[in-house]
């Protein structure tokens, strides 16, 4: 037993049976078990008042698919959230207003990609609501220091606070749209947002002050599983711009929470680093748009995304889906190494995870041989 305790130790589970690791599993499981079985409900709903994507150029779905799976993911979120709180296992009261921001922010995010779904907003308008919600942690202290970064000089505070908070949005706002333009093959963004969720979710456990973040990634990491039992190709459902908004920014802001901060001269290296995949993906279709001449690099969708090209050599949604995953992975598994981060934490974190994506993988596939039997008449 003391050896299993040290070994769960060395993991950041100081105390197995406590209420703190317990709230967490609570956390994780309430936003699984909520969205797994919202979902299918969301749905029927979603297709009586028409919130469906249309087949066009862009889209894989041949057919109308609802696109209101970020509601889903939302709920499922929420839920566990608020039975995490009801517990009250951790201290996160210094962190309650941050907390709460973090919520609001993700609530108006959802909101205004739900409404881009149905009516296409301009994106003038949605970068607007962005730039707010990133004012928002702003002025609640969820703030990047410029003078934290590696490699930069240590700049006067005249300086370095106008620096940090353009810093602040860019972070924000980058990696908000970096998951949105993520999300073209059925499962990739589902998939990611678990990854990332879990890996950040394992290295601030290492740190007995994040505990808020902690419980945070665990409810999103819940929810991004129930959701993505409905996802994986061939999908039911599509989370649409108010799901891919909801796991781009709830990640960013959660990297601010003091996640990953493990020194003052690390800053957000380490969330970068596990980030890369959108952060490498939006980079090179801004810089191949531009170099084309195209003034308004996101305003001009195309089909040049790391996902589209995947798709285009493997003719495979799942196996680009998978593809990417196992990248999203590996990326984490760098910057937890990166982190100084345990080996058996990285490796049991690698397992974990792979575990999971498998097995809501193959539900899916079993689900869908049982859709594609047809019902024998009595």
């Amino acid at each position: 037993m003391d050896s299993l305790k040290a070994f769960l130790a060395g993991l950041g589970i100081a105390d197995p049976f406590g209420s703190g690791f317990l709230s967490v599993l609570v956390t994780f499981f309430t936003a699984l078990i909520f969205t797994w079985f919202f979902i299918p409900r969301l749905r029927d709903f979603a297709v009586q008042v028409g919130w469906a994507d249309q087949p066009n150029a862009r889209r894989l779905n041949k057919e109308p698919v609802p696109n209101a799976g970020g509601l889903g993911i939302f709920a499922g979120f929420v839920v566990s959230i608020i039975v995490a709180w009801a517990m009250r296992p951790i201290l996160v009261e210094l962190v309650n207003i941050q907390v709460l921001a973090i919520m609001l922010g993700a609530s108006i995010m959802v909101l205004t990609g739900f409404i881009d779904d149905q009516f296409n907003l301009s994106p003038l308008t949605r970068l607007l609501v962005q730039l707010l919600v990133s004012v928002l942690l702003i002025v609640n202290g969820l703030k990047i220091d410029f003078n934290a970064i590696p490699f930069l000089p240590v700049l006067p505070h005249a300086l370095a606070g106008p620096l940090s908070t353009l810093l602040t949005i860019v972070w924000i706002v980058g990696l908000t749209n970096a998951v949105n333009l993520m999300d073209g093959v059925d499962g990739v963004v589902g998939g990611v947002g678990f990854v990332v969720s879990m890996v950040l979710l394992a290295t601030a456990a290492q740190f007995t002050d994040r505990a808020a973040a902690v419980v945070l990634l665990a409810g999103l990491a819940g929810a991004c599983m129930g959701y993505l039992r409905y996802n994986f190709n061939p999908s039911r459902i599509f989370m649409g711009d108010a799901g891919a908004y909801l796991i781009g920014f709830t990640l960013a802001s959660v990297s601010l929470l003091g996640t990953l901060k493990f020194s003052a001269g690390a800053s957000l290296l380490v969330p970068l680093i596990v980030l890369a995949l959108p952060v490498l993906d939006t980079t090179q279709v801004v810089i191949g748009r531009l170099a084309r001449g195209i003034r308004n690099p996101l305003g001009h969708p195309d089909k040049t995304h790391i996902h589209h090209r995947v798709l285009a050599r493997t003719a495979s949604a799942r196996r680009t889906a998978v593809i990417l995953w196992c990248v999203a992975l590996a990326c984490g598994a760098v910057g937890m190494l990166l982190q100084g981060i345990h080996w058996p934490v990285i490796v049991a974190t690698v397992l974990v995870v792979g575990a999971c994506l498998a097995f809501v993988a193959l539900r899916r596939m079993r689900a869908h041989t049982r859709e594609k039997t047809p019902v024998k008449e009595i």
